[in-house]
């Protein structure tokens, strides 16, 4: 959520830098409501000075046995009317907090301007695309073929973007979350974390899910939960209403679970296999920083989960989002895109955002600085480290063999008790 502040003293400025984001800021409603809501504040001030101040006169006025009769009937409609004006401002504060909730955030200035991902820019390549002298099969006719993919019983249990992994198949998607766990928290730093797999409409409203895109989200029927659609929304409010120390900062955390989307307004977008699933499993990063150190830490973010992709030596590139293709919440988003055979193409596989102090204002995560007593706002980041469906899309494809096996990448290997291939008599 931006600051209300912010837009009070730079309207022209959140005006322009929305409008790069393709949003349509509506100014006169921010001004009107802005101002209402202060008046009545005002109004509301006063007339409690004022109620104070007779309050003494009252007493002076009792004490010294002459009539305070005509004073303590003012002050009865005082009251009355300073009782009117806080349910007014209890109505204002509701419909700024709404206004306020529905604007995306300021996009930071080293950000590609365009209306969509057309103006994205490729910061770097990183590996060779392989090349085949067979014709490439896609990760579903290769899984299928190995038996380590079963769509069509996942499909009789729960419909249609689900899967079954089996064997081999569920033993490299597990060996892929642990390889990505073990690499963030034995060597990147970060504390790994187990977190529900269900929120409250409040995590949701402190990560910018809510109210914006409940479409995108799976609630539970006469609850105040839904499932999570990443760890960012129940490790980015571990710290929610709470205020840490600057010399704690930054905190990283990492945890594995399980992702559930909607997909709303995909219908007919990679319905075929593992890219785009209601239910898939990620490993996620999130960062607790100072706002002086957010954008290096954006950097270090970014690299931790490229790390992974170098290891198992799979084909990438790094792209960063135009205004027109970023999230709501972000302020700048860096695209990490592998490689896929089948499709000849680059295809999201993490995204690693810095949402400067937009989600701790809706959080109300703070941090106290060592030098002052006022608190401050951190800066949340996150990133995918990665979805571990869509790397083992990656590996199944980048490494099939003309017999249609699979190698395994030297760095999986260790969690695999060696094995080196995925093949039919496996």
């Amino acid at each position: 959520m931006l600051s209300r502040l912010l837009i009070r003293e730079n309207l022209d400025f959140v005006e322009e830098q929305l409008g790069r984001k393709g949003f349509t800021f509506d100014r006169g409603r921010f001004v009107a409501l802005d101002e209402e809501e202060r008046s009545a504040r005002i109004d509301a001030e006063n007339l409690r000075a004022l109620r104070n101040q007779t309050s003494g006169e009252i007493a002076r006025l009792k004490r010294e046995g002459d009539d305070a009769g005509a004073k303590i009937t003012a002050m009865k409609d005082v009251s009355r009317r300073i009782k009117e004006l806080d349910e007014r401002l209890a109505e204002l504060e509701t419909r700024m907090r709404d206004l306020l909730a529905d604007i995306p955030n300021i996009p930071d200035a080293s950000v590609p301007v365009g209306p969509d991902e057309t103006a994205n820019r490729v910061d770097r390549l990183v590996g060779s695309v392989p090349t085949f002298n067979f014709p490439v099969k896609d990760h579903v006719d290769i899984g299928t073929g190995l038996s380590i993919l079963d769509p069509k019983r996942a499909a009789k249990i729960a419909g249609a973007r689900f899967m079954n992994y089996l064997g081999l198949g569920a033993r490299l998607e597990r060996a892929l979350a642990n390889f990505m766990l073990d690499v963030h928290t034995r060597e990147h730093g970060y504390v790994e974390v187990l977190p529900p797999f269900m929120a409250n409409s409040q995590s949701f409203f402190g990560t910018g899910n809510l109210p914006k895109f409940e479409a995108d989200l799976f609630k539970v029927q006469d609850t105040d939960y839904y499932l999570i659609p990443t760890a960012e929304v129940p490790v980015t409010n571990i710290f929610a209403d709470e205020i840490l120390r600057e010399e704690d900062l930054p905190v990283y955390f990492t945890a594995y679970t399980p992702c559930f989307r909607s997909e709303a307004g995909a219908h007919g977008k990679d319905t075929r296999g593992l890219i785009r699933q209601h239910q898939f499993n990620k490993v996620e990063l999130v960062k607790f920083t100072t706002p002086e150190t957010s954008f290096e830490e954006l950097e270090k973010l970014t690299s931790n989960a490229e790390e992974i992709l170098k290891r198992l030596e799979l084909p990438y590139r790094v792209v960063t989002l135009s205004t027109g293709d970023m999230s709501f919440t972000s302020a700048k988003t860096y695209d990490i895109e592998v490689w896929v055979p089948s499709q000849d193409t680059y295809r999201e596989i993490s995204s690693c955002s810095n949402f400067e102090d937009f989600q701790a204002r809706r959080a109300n995560i703070r941090y106290k600085p060592v030098d002052s007593k006022k608190t401050r706002l951190v800066h949340t980041l996150n990133g995918s480290a990665l979805a571990v469906g869509r790397t083992w899309v990656a590996i199944v494809e980048n490494y099939q063999q003309a017999d249609g096996s699979v190698v395994i990448p030297e760095a999986l290997r260790p969690y695999m008790d060696g094995l080196t291939k995925i093949d039919h008599n496996d």
